[in-house]
């Protein structure tokens, strides 16, 4: 009897993660086949198929420009992301000094807060430093947005990383700085690119802080968010598409890298600790 109730509870689980799962999905399913449609407006089902928005996108300076400035925006600020990510991981997982749960729950702040918080926050420390509307200053605020994802996936990295690994480096003579650099990072790095990566599209999907800060630079995510209040174009349809391709893509990169780290597997210690 326990059995087959277990089985209906697994059943009807699983019946409705399907439906939120679908229900997710809708809008996917409604704008890729419009961003192939040959209809002057937005009109689904579409009446014809069509690359002319793709053409759009594409013979759009506007739209480069922006997509140039998400690249190299998402670029800088994963790269920086993962450089003080990885150092803060490491003192929060090694280190010994007072505060040390405090810092770590700062870290953790911006995944917590609204973006519209954070957005209000660093508009009025940029207005007093006179950096609004800088590009630098848009790099910084990104970093700080993307930079405890990389904490948090480093964190979990370095926990599983072998502590008498270390130990042995240090004790054959290797600096602090050497052990870093070629006993450990050579290990993490499915670890470091997964991070690398998860920061680069928080950093690219960004819009909030991008419309507080930004000033005349435009992002794709701005842009799209101006395009619509000018008028609704349906290249913004083909560029969603896009960004959707873009996101799975990158998704499934980051999943790979954390399998092949061994991050998605269960530890047995854990799993022997569970049963007891």
């Amino acid at each position: 009897m326990t059995g087959g109730r277990a089985t209906f509870g697994r059943a009807l689980l699983a019946a409705y993660a399907g439906v939120v799962i679908f229900f997710m999905c809708l809008p996917i399913l409604v704008v890729v086949p419009m961003s192939f449609s040959s209809a002057k407006s937005l009109r689904f089902p579409p009446p014809g198929w069509s690359l002319r928005w793709y053409g759009s996108f594409f013979k759009d300076d506007r739209w480069l420009d922006a997509s140039v400035n998400s690249l190299v925006l998402a670029f800088l600020a994963s790269t920086l992301s993962l450089i003080l990510g990885t150092l803060a991981a490491y003192a929060i997982v090694r280190g010994r000094f007072p505060g040390k749960r405090l810092i770590e729950s700062n870290f953790m702040a911006p995944m917590i807060l609204p973006p519209i918080i954070t957005a209000i926050a660093l508009f009025i420390f940029y207005a007093r430093l006179d950096v609004l509307g800088t590009f630098g200053g848009l790099i910084v605020a990104h970093t700080v947005l993307a930079a405890p994802y990389v904490v948090l996936l480093m964190t979990i990295a370095i926990q599983s990383f072998d502590i008498r690994i270390e130990q042995v480096a240090l004790t054959l003579g290797a600096s602090k700085l050497q052990m870093l650099t070629r006993v450990m990072m050579p290990n993490l790095v499915p670890s470091a690119l997964a991070a690398w990566i998860f920061a680069f599209i928080i950093s690219f999907d960004e819009v909030i802080v991008t419309m507080f800060l930004s000033g005349r630079y435009f992002t794709i995510p701005k842009r799209m968010f101006a395009q619509l209040m000018e008028q609704i174009n349906p290249t913004i349809t083909a560029i969603a598409t896009l960004l959707i391709l873009f996101s799975i893509v990158t998704v499934g990169m980051v999943g790979l890298l954390m399998h092949r780290a061994g991050l998605l597997k269960p530890r047995i210690g854990d799993a022997r600790a569970d049963v007891r």
